[in-house]
């Protein structure tokens, strides 16, 4: 009996991943109409191949069977797709990016407008996540982290150039008390800091001759929007901690005072990563071809 791929696709997925949900995300589709195929198989098959409960969802011995065959089955089939769209001027499909805001505000957003130019039939959803997710679980082609955050079996391709932190002040706030000449002249100064949704709030940390000092200093304001912090920053509301692309223009124009500059040695920026035991689909491919040509050029 003929059988739609579509509800093979869509059993594998939600058999490989064990949640509809992300199953859902990976295919497009709502997690209702997943279910509803998953169902429309099964009844075309006269056979149960996953097992439901209201907190997991695991394969039959059936559907293990069916599952095991039909990956790399599948795989042959999706990898014939995108090597045909490769192999044109104009590949196609949606990429999905995962990267916290200053990655994407730096970093990302320069690069996305003349990839799309380039490749008019690609779509892109990038989404913003401070937290450290798993991309595959979730549905994304890659992600955007520092070093420190790069799981070991992910391949990462550098994005940018050294980045570095500044903290900067009005040059009034700078002025109202003594010098800063080490990171503990900040504390009992007004500071403007991040908080993360989870209440987090991370310590300001500085580096200078192999010494590494943290501090907590006294947060006049808490934000997780950048925006505001920058807009308090230029008010005078305290100092502030940043990368410096944020401010490099207010700097130069002397809205802003940068202080501690010994203290803030440059760090690698940004990676793109993605697994490297997995078929890279052809949106995900053109890009990071267009990455790398950039970084050469």
């Amino acid at each position: 009996m003929p059988i739609d791929l579509n509800l093979l696709a869509a059993f594998a997925a939600v058999a490989r991943r064990r949640n509809f949900r992300a199953a859902a995300v990976e295919r497009g589709v709502s997690a209702s109409t997943l279910s509803q195929q998953v169902r429309d198989l099964e009844a075309a098959l006269d056979l149960r191949l996953l097992n439901r409960t209201t907190r997991s969802v695991a394969p039959t011995e059936a559907g293990t069977r069916l599952l095991e065959r039909l990956t790399p089955a599948l795989a042959d089939i999706i990898s014939a797709v995108d090597h045909l769209q490769s192999d044109s001027d104009s590949p196609n499909g949606t990429l999905r990016i995962n990267a916290p805001q200053p990655a994407i505000d730096l970093v990302l957003a320069p690069l996305l407008g003349p990839f799309l130019e380039a490749f008019p039939r690609i779509r892109a959803e990038i989404v913003a996540e401070t937290a450290f997710i798993d991309i595959v679980s979730a549905g994304f082609d890659a992600g955007v982290r520092w070093g420190e955050s790069l799981a070991q079996d992910m391949i990462a391709i550098p994005l940018s150039p050294p980045q570095r932190y500044v903290v900067v002040a009005t040059p009034s706030v700078v002025a109202a008390g003594a010098p800063i000449l080490k990171p503990r002249d900040l504390l009992g100064r007004p500071c403007i800091r991040t908080q993360f949704p989870s209440g987090m709030k991370l310590p300001w940390e500085f580096e200078r001759d192999g010494v590494l000092e943290k501090i907590e200093p006294e947060a006049r304001l808490l934000s997780s929007n950048i925006t505001s912090q920058r807009r308090a920053c230029l008010d005078g509301v305290g100092f502030w901690a940043t990368f410096e692309d944020y401010v490099r223009p207010d700097i130069e124009a002397g809205r802003l005072v940068s202080v501690l500059d010994d203290w803030l040695p440059p760090f690698p920026g940004p990676s793109l990563y993605y697994p490297g035991r997995r078929h890279v689909p052809a949106p995900l491919r053109a890009f990071v071809d267009f990455v790398r040509r950039q970084r050469r050029g």
